[in-house]
């Protein structure tokens, strides 16, 4: 959303009523039943017109349809006080309206179509446009007479003209700015990809013993709900799917669950181990992460595995880390059991799951590398969104300067 606060004491640029600049305009239509309409429709928050979809005469509930034309000047009755006020481009020039759409027409010797453009993008116009609608309908709709009280700063023609130029010139820098931005967040979101990508790659040392899974950690499925508790009972925190997101925790919504006192042994996680999701939706096939007692005393649900590694011989981020690679999510896409749209996975299944076994050391080895590359990826995301808010600033400071008389 583009805006910017005009400063009411700003009087550079004299003010003039609308209703000196611009005059209603209507194009009526009675609607051809087989004929094909383009409409057109106004963003809010002065983000322009734009193309709806066409349809048939047959289709419409109006009696009458409206055509505007290139540089007519278009208002939503009901959303105008939030900035659904909008100049017709060239490529709309055509598309027809509603009556809830009244049309106005520039005065060409005294309105530059383009200058009001970049008023509609102010939040003093949208503020304006606001306080006329009070009251009206019950609705807060804005009346065309109304519409056409409002005041506006206006220079000569010339002057305005000069002043468009320039914000144009200005805003097309900022437009590029962004643009160079945005590539730099796919090639951003690109590296963390690759990153992911390692353990697809020729990284490993052929000679790594290469082991299954179920060879080398204890894997076990969690707490099943709605059973018959026959004994002491005790409540405790647990995980379901949705706390349990690819690489890290949602522990938002943690809830309780009973169990019997002699089964907390049995499913209590400890630090290190490794949390799996058996799946459901796609997105949930393989979700992994790293438990490090962030709850005390918790347990997980039956749709959540627990694989608990022999630290001695693996660090749990390391095997983590391979789950959630490329390598990784292509095994257990293709070793699921499908369904439409549902995938799961089986002890079985995830036994089998091949891993290379490097020397502790290079394991860790491994995941400072990647947590270094991960932190670097992460201060260049935090610092390309500090880039965009700056954009963003960018043009409204453009528009306060330009109608102060200052670009």
């Amino acid at each position: 959303m583009i805006g910017v606060n005009l400063a009411d004491d700003v009087c550079e640029i004299p003010l003039v009523q609308l209703k000196e600049i611009m005059s209603p305009i209507e194009r009526p239509e009675i609607p051809i039943p087989d004929k094909i309409y383009r409409q057109l429709g106004v963003k809010l928050w002065g983000e322009g017109a734009y193309e709806r979809e066409s349809i048939e005469g047959v289709q419409t509930k109006y009696k009458t349809l409206w055509q505007v034309k290139a540089k007519d000047i278009v208002v939503n009755k009901i959303w105008a006080r939030n900035g659904s006020v909008a100049v017709v481009p060239e490529g709309l020039s055509g598309c027809y309206v509603s009556g809830e759409f009244p049309t106005f027409n520039p005065i060409q010797d005294k309105l530059e179509s383009r200058w009001f453009h970049w008023i509609t993008k102010t939040k003093k116009f949208w503020s304006l446009c606001d306080a006329k609608s009070q009251g009206t309908s019950g609705k807060n709709r804005i009346r065309p007479e109304r519409f056409l009280e409002i005041e506006i700063q206006l220079p000569p023609l010339d002057e305005q003209r000069r002043i468009v130029a320039r914000i144009e010139e200005l805003a097309a820098r900022i437009e590029e700015a962004r643009e160079l931005r945005r590539r730099a967040v796919e090639e951003t979101e690109a590296l963390k990809i690759s990153a992911k990508n390692i353990f697809s790659s020729n990284y490993f040392n052929e000679l790594w013993p290469i082991v299954a899974l179920g060879e080398v950690v204890e894997i076990r499925a969690g707490v099943t709900l709605g059973r018959v508790l026959n004994g002491p009972t005790i409540k405790l925190p647990y995980l379901r799917v949705a706390n349990v997101q690819d690489g890290y925790l949602d522990l938002s919504g943690i809830k309780d669950v009973e169990i019997l006192e002699s089964e907390k042994g049995k499913w209590q996680l400890k630090k290190g181990d490794i949390l799996l999701t058996e799946g459901g939706d796609w997105d949930k096939l393989g979700r992994g992460v790293v438990w490090n007692e962030e709850i005390s005393n918790c347990i997980h649900q039956n749709h959540i595995f627990r694989l608990r590694v022999n630290l001695n011989e693996f660090d749990p981020e390391y095997l983590c880390a391979i789950i959630g690679s490329s390598y990784g999510k292509e095994y257990f896409q293709a070793a699921s059991k499908q369904t439409t749209n549902l995938a799961s996975i089986n002890q079985r299944q995830l036994k089998a799951f091949k891993v290379f076994k490097p020397p502790l050391h290079e394991q860790k080895k491994i995941i400072n590398q990647l947590s270094d590359r991960d932190a670097k990826l992460d201060a260049l995301k935090r610092h390309q969104a500090e880039t965009a808010a700056a954009l963003d600033a960018l043009l409204p400071a453009v528009l306060v300067r330009a109608f102060r008389g200052e670009v």
